[in-house]
């Protein structure tokens, strides 16, 4: 496709430490010829984990190879994993203490007065150093100007409580901006850049969204790390303190993503013109969280096991797959094209729907899944693209339609299950 034709998108990367692992299996998924043959990115955030995944990704972009971000997000989780008998020592040792703090009073020490922590922030800026020319990369990029994807990485001034994002194009990437992205107040001392102090962008913007609409994109890409919704209630010491981790995580994701939504539903309904605004569709690709580390609650998140680093990849890759999948079945959808839609459906689907749209019991009846695919789905519901959420393993379209009797409009939601691409469960409903 040629590039004037690509729709334009930008990607965000929630910090989540450990667990941003699975950030590294979507975006190499991401920046594959596939996508980008249809696609041109043009900007890319994260915070904490998520801000050196957004920058391996980024730096393959700069340097005109984006092939080259899967094997350098791989070799940076490698570099980061406990290889070591000390280094699996250590990683037990953060592990169970996290956990055991839950129960006991453990004596609190400051980053100020730990060894460990100047060690580890050495460590960390030393792996980034082997990853990237900073120099060079900076350099490029101020000259590039928004001809090149931009780079904004959260942070936040511990001493004003001013939101920082770290913008490539101003040359503020450093190696120093990466680590006060990811600098955990409990673990690290605060990160001097520019005369600011600066702790991790958790407690800013989980990551930058906002900044990132300055490109006018079409799409913007949200990889989220936190869980939206629990299938319990938190009951136990460790599953309250996760749960309370997740939700503080999601905060200010969910205030910039309500912005959006607010300017595009005030756009559709005509309050504001497309003269004065572009609706931008959102997508968020929520990582379906492995049991075991459920189970390990916050401490998960504090795990460089290379077996489990290297699960969250391969899981990053799986589920940015489906969703890719879900993009060109939505595709499908909105061309109205009821043969492409059909292609999508497994021979055991299900198809079922419940009030506000005409009842339909579960089917898996190919000629009823036909009719209702040809007869209703591609003629007569239409997708409200405000927003497109892949949350573990279902896709959940807002979608509308016209009431056959009064003609008023009627607001529901399809929720979609992929399996290897294609569609095994279709549930419309409220």
């Amino acid at each position: 496709m040629a590039a004037e034709n690509r729709a334009r998108i930008a990607i965000a990367c929630q910090g989540g430490g450990s667990h941003t692992a699975f950030t590294a299996g979507v975006l190499s998924r991401f920046l594959r010829p596939d996508v980008l043959d249809r696609y041109r990115v043009t900007g890319i955030s994260g915070t904490s984990g998520g801000a050196i995944c957004a920058l391996l990704g980024w730096s393959a972009l700069m340097d005109d190879d984006p092939e080259q971000a899967e094997p350098r997000l791989r070799a940076f989780w490698a570099d980061n994993s406990a290889s070591s008998p000390v280094e699996w020592m250590i990683n037990a040792f953060l592990q169970w203490s996290s956990e055991l703090s839950h129960y006991v009073a453990l004596p609190s020490v400051s980053p100020y007065r730990s060894p460990a922590s100047t060690a580890a922030l050495t460590a960390l800026r030393a792996m980034l150093d082997r990853a990237i020319d900073f120099d060079d990369l900076r350099d490029r990029a101020v000259q590039a100007g928004t001809e090149a994807p931009q780079l904004l990485l959260g942070a936040v001034d511990v001493l004003s409580g001013g939101f920082k994002a770290f913008d490539s194009r101003s040359g503020e990437v450093s190696a120093d901006a990466v680590l006060a992205s990811a600098a955990i107040p409990t673990l690290f001392r605060s990160v001097p850049v520019n005369g600011g102090l600066y702790w991790d962008g958790l407690f800013s913007q989980n990551p930058p969204v906002r900044d990132l609409l300055d490109d006018l994109p079409d799409e913007v890409w949200i990889i989220q790390i936190n869980p939206t919704v629990r299938d319990d209630e938190p009951d136990t010491i460790e599953t309250i303190a996760d749960r309370r981790n997740e939700l503080a995580g999601n905060l200010s994701l969910y205030q910039e993503l309500a912005f959006i939504e607010r300017i595009n539903s005030m756009l559709d309904t005509g309050v504001i013109s497309s003269e004065n605004g572009k609706m931008i569709t959102v997508r968020v690709l929520e990582m379906a969280r492995p049991p075991h580390s459920q189970q390990r609650g916050y401490a998960s998140k504090l795990n460089r096991d290379p077996a489990f680093l290297q699960e969250l990849i391969d899981l990053g890759l799986r589920q940015a797959d489906e969703f890719l999948a879900a993009q060109g079945f939505e595709n499908a959808w909105h061309s109205g094209d009821a043969d492409a839609v059909l292609a999508y459906f497994a021979e055991d689907c299900v198809f079922s729907a419940a009030a506000p749209f005409r009842y339909q019991a579960p089917t898996s009846d190919a000629d009823a899944i036909r009719a209702l695919v040809t007869e209703r789905l591609t003629t007569r519901i239409e997708i409200n693209f405000n927003r497109l959420q892949l949350a573990r393993e279902t896709v959940t379209w807002k979608v509308r339609t016209n009431s056959p009797d009064s003609g008023a409009r009627i607001d529901g939601t399809a929720a979609v299950v992929f399996r290897g691409g294609r569609i095994v469960s279709f549930i419309l409903g409220p």
